[in-house]
């Protein structure tokens, strides 16, 4: 099983930036998906953004497309969120999950189809 660790997050000010890395520990296969969800309070899990080596398939929601790039580190094993131009309604806690290829097909995330998570990382942002 693998195991999965965030880390990165911060408070930063509004337009500033942030990189989330989601370091994996246990054997992974290229055709796992690793995606990044976020949480803000009183609001539900959100799929930001995912990536799956395999076919090079990326996701991103609408509400960070163009300004969130997801990608693998192969150097540090890690799947790296870079946020720019952060917003205050980017403030959530953000948790990265695979799904070990197994259900996620594609579009929108589902935190249905993901099995294992991180313990998540709080980012803030405001003035």
């Amino acid at each position: 099983q693998v195991q999965l660790a965030e880390s990165g997050g911060g408070f930063v000010q509004p337009g500033g930036s942030l990189r989330l890395s989601c370091t994996t520990h246990g054997e992974t296969r290229d055709y796992y998906t690793i995606a990044w969800f976020r949480q803000a309070p009183g609001k539900e899990r959100e799929g930001v953004s995912c990536i799956r080596r395999s076919d090079g398939h990326t996701f991103y929601a609408d509400s960070v497309k163009g300004r969130f790039i997801i990608a693998i580190n192969d150097a540090n094993r890690t799947v790296d969120l870079q946020m720019n131009s952060l917003k205050p309604e980017d403030t959530a806690v953000y948790y990265c999950a695979t799904d070990y290829g197994v259900k996620y097909m594609g579009g929108t995330l589902n935190e249905d189809d993901f099995i294992s998570w991180g313990q998540g990382t709080q980012v803030t942002v405001s003035s």
